[in-house]
């Protein structure tokens, strides 16, 4: 499922009052990972802009050839400034344009979001939004959802509880391209869940408090945080606005599938305040230094220091070893060292911002494509993995062992799981339903999670399961009466079990099945046609019988042109044209939406051959027959109908 959600939703995607004093990690419980032990100075390089320029020089060019990645920019500040910032590969390939972390502007996806969350919290100082307040409150439409009221500290957590969406997300026409307002109340999500009740990361929940600050602070969001964000800090190179100003446009570098490929379209996000910032590494490290400096850069401040301290520390202390949100960033140890910041992709932009406030010291990092066989991911991990393991090391605590138990529990967590950042209510749930998470028992009582590739988990403790070589954690809870996975480094999403009407293998069985059996009944109406008319032969049966085979011939085929009318529409998504999903295709969805009557039809007609043939003085073979193709019917009915193909809704 990480591929296809990789691929869907850019990234790419707690309501109580949080403390007014730094958090405190709760005691560790038994098998419970200890804060790992920091290793002996000596044996570690300092992290100094000489060494820091090797070691990158050493690891950026070589992985960015391996993975067919176009370009790349690294910044790194320490102790108030900036310490190394470089361009590696092209800003574009053709031209040979370097890239220039100074003047090449990236798109940075997600990362945005921190901008909009210093953005809130700016008008939260002047005390014009109180974060535990009903978003109403601040709209000129309502947000209405199951249970209480959402509010921003909920959006800031990822817990407004909304179900995910793909329509408009993304633009490569201007003209298509829709704005905050018009996005948010035209493409209004359902609620999976109530306010405050399940982390469910959501691009329309950071959109909701961008459009906030816009209302609140009568200034359109792109032009309030220039001024009171970027302008300050001198991030000339930054910018909200899409398609690119003027003097911006020229300097924005191309984003590539692989290096050998052509550019893609420049990415258009219809939920700006969630991920439109095009922007360099010099950029971005001066906003790190703010956000390090308590709010304030060469002068400007932007953000208290104690609205900083408070952006920076959990609402609630995590359990130990769980990452956890902060007020917008995500919160995490790594090698004993707190660390906060933010990803992004876009479909071709991958970036990863991180800060570490006991250390005052900052990485970011941008990358112009996604790489061959999606290699970036890899390669922005295993840089942020080195360069804590390297300047700020420490050695885990040992594995405890397995518990009596592991094996029987191991079993009995096996099964189909799926996010609650997912589609439920439109078409798009189709991929949802192809895709979920597989949970596996393992022969010597450890799991898998197909999702966590090349991880297998032991059970320390009933309930928690620890990565056999690492301290990744897995929690076993339950919401709404489902098991629930938490995993330790996902504080914005939890893996539900599925219930038996959603489990991937029974749908596309289902689907599979029914397919093939009504698409042999299509082939075996012109070959039996051909046999009768070469051999002379009689037909097999008349009167009604025959009327009711050939409606299920001619219900067989309109069927299967009903399934392509709606692979047509969704075909765009596997070759991740996430862009093409617009306004520009409801009159297709409408129609298809209108041909539901089709599968519908089609079942009825299947019955009623199935009762022909066992009226009729028929053998076996005829009415076996007849069964499967009244079951293929009825399956691809049923498929329709739980993908939410069969529907009125071009909310998707």
């Amino acid at each position: 499922m990480k591929t296809l959600l990789l691929a869907l939703l850019p990234a790419l995607l707690v309501a109580a009052t949080p403390p007014q004093r730094p958090p405190v990690a709760p005691p560790a419980a038994p098998g419970d990972a200890a804060p790992p032990a920091p290793a002996t100075p000596a044996t570690t390089p300092q992290l100094t802009a000489a060494d820091v320029g090797a070691w990158l020089d050493g690891y950026m060019p070589a992985a960015l050839q391996a993975g067919k990645i176009a370009g790349a920019q690294v910044a790194v500040v320490k102790d108030g400034a900036v310490l190394f910032e470089k361009g590696y590969g092209y800003a574009d390939v053709a031209a040979k344009t370097p890239m220039d972390p100074r003047r090449s502007l990236m798109r940075i996806g997600s990362t945005s979001k921190l901008l909009t969350w210093t953005a809130v919290m700016q008008l939260v100082e002047a005390g014009r939004i109180d974060l535990d307040a009903d978003v109403n409150r601040y709209l000129d439409f309502r947000i209405t959802p199951l249970g209480r009221a959402v509010t921003i500290n909920d959006l800031m957590q990822h817990r407004g509880g909304f179900e995910e969406g793909l329509k408009d997300l993304l633009a490569s026409d201007p003209k298509l391209l829709k704005t905050t307002e018009r996005y948010l109340k035209e493409n209004t999500r359902p609620f999976l869940f109530k306010p405050g009740e399940a982390p469910a990361y959501s691009n329309y929940g950071v959109a909701l408090a961008g459009y906030i600050v816009q209302r609140v602070s009568g200034e359109p969001f792109e032009a309030y945080v220039a001024r009171h964000i970027t302008g300050p800090l001198g991030m000339a190179h930054t910018t909200f606005v899409q398609p690119l100003p003027p003097a911006l446009a020229p300097l924005a570098a191309k984003g590539y599938a692989t290096s050998d490929g052509p550019p893609h379209a420049y990415e258009l996000v219809g939920t700006a305040p969630a991920g439109s910032v095009a922007s360099t590494a010099d950029d971005m490290a001066r906003f790190m230094l703010a956000h390090l400096g308590g709010g304030s850069y060469r002068g400007a401040q932007i953000l208290r220091p104690e609205t900083v301290a408070f952006m920076h520390r959990p609402p609630t202390p995590p359990a130990a070893g769980f990452d956890t949100m902060a007020h917008g960033f995500f919160w995490m140890q790594r090698n004993g060292t707190t660390v906060i910041g933010h990803g992004g992709d876009t479909i071709v932009f991958h970036t990863d911002l991180a800060l570490l406030p006991e250390k005052n010291v900052g990485l970011f990092m941008s990358f112009s494509s996604r790489g061959e066989r999606d290699a970036v991911y890899g390669v922005r991990e295993r840089l942020f993995d080195l360069f804590m393991d390297r300047y700020f090391p420490a050695t885990p605590a040992p594995l405890p062992p397995a518990i009596a138990s592991a094996a029987t529990d191991a079993r009995a967590l096996a099964g189909h799981y799926e996010s609650s950042r997912r589609v439920e209510t439109g078409f798009i749930s189709l991929f949802y339903l192809l895709q979920q998470d597989v949970v596996s028992a393992n022969d010597d009582g450890t799991i898998s999670v197909s999702s966590i590739e090349g991880k297998r988990f032991r059970e320390i403790a009933p309930g928690l399961w620890r990565a056999v070589d690492g301290t990744r954690l897995l929690r076993v809870t339950e919401l709404r009466g489902r098991r629930t996975i938490v995993d330790s480094q996902n504080p914005v999403g939890v893996l539900q079990a599925v219930p038996a009407a959603r489990d991937s293998t029974m749908f596309q069985t289902a689907a599979g099945l029914s397919l093939l059996v009504l698409l042999l009944t299509a082939i075996a109406w012109p070959v039996g046609w051909w046999i009768r008319r070469r051999y002379a032969a009689s037909p097999v049966v008349t009167g009604r019988a025959a009327r009711a085979r050939l409606l299920v011939r001619v219900a067989a085929v309109v069927d299967l042109a009903y399934v392509a009318g709606w692979y047509t529409v969704v075909a765009p998504i596997l070759s991740q044209q996430v862009d093409a999903y617009n306004a520009t295709l409801d009159g297709l969805i409408r129609l298809l939406q209108v041909a539901a009557v089709i599968p519908i039809a089609a079942a009825l007609i299947g019955v009623w051959n199935l009762v022909e043939a066992f009226r009729g003085a028929f053998g076996w073979g005829v009415r076996l027959r007849a069964a499967l193709v009244a079951l293929a019917f009825l399956g691809l009915l049923w498929v329709a109908a739980m993908a939410h193909l069969i529907g009125w809704s071009l909310n998707y």
